[in-house]
């Protein structure tokens, strides 16, 4: 694994899931370097960072999102997909470091476990922030996937 030199570890609290092997196998998996960023230390287990001023950051472990009605994307890479759910702002998941001020976007995989979250700051000025979670995919797709994303069509009400 190669690390920027000079940087400041990004400060991260693990995820409660963090311990769980298969997180070591995602973290294995990721790419050196994501959307022009290169992959810098962290002070937690089970996450990896990418840029020094306004990181990238991916945990994996953290609980896994109920069923809800945030916004689902599914993405497909390599003839294979991978569900993430993009919480509102004001949603219990965003978690502490996501800065929903300066604006952020946090997406959690959703039907996997242990679950992975990836936030991506405004201030990264990545004029696509769901490319990163293509470049991610295949690391990702490590966690099996139990559920997935069904959109309102996909529901038959009584």
């Amino acid at each position: 694994m190669v690390l920027a030199g000079c940087s400041p570890a990004v400060q991260l609290l693990p995820a409660p899931f963090a311990p769980d092997p298969l997180c070591a196998t995602v973290i294995q998996g990721l790419p050196q370097d994501l959307a022009g960023f290169v992959q810098v230390s962290t002070t937690a287990q089970a996450t990896v960072a990418w840029g020094a001023e306004h990181p990238i950051t991916l945990r994996c472990g953290v609980e896994p999102p109920p069923p809800t009605t945030d916004r689902c994307l599914t993405v497909e890479s390599g003839g294979a997909a991978v569900d993430w759910i993009n919480p509102e702002a004001d949603s219990p998941l965003i978690p502490s470091h996501a800065d929903v001020v300066n604006g952020s976007w946090t997406f959690i995989t959703y039907g996997r476990s242990p679950a992975i979250e990836v936030v991506v700051p405004a201030a990264a000025a990545i004029d696509q922030p769901t490319a990163v979670l293509v470049e991610l995919a295949a690391a990702v797709r490590r966690t099996p996937a139990a559920r997935f994303c069904v959109a309102s069509t996909d529901v038959t009400v009584p």
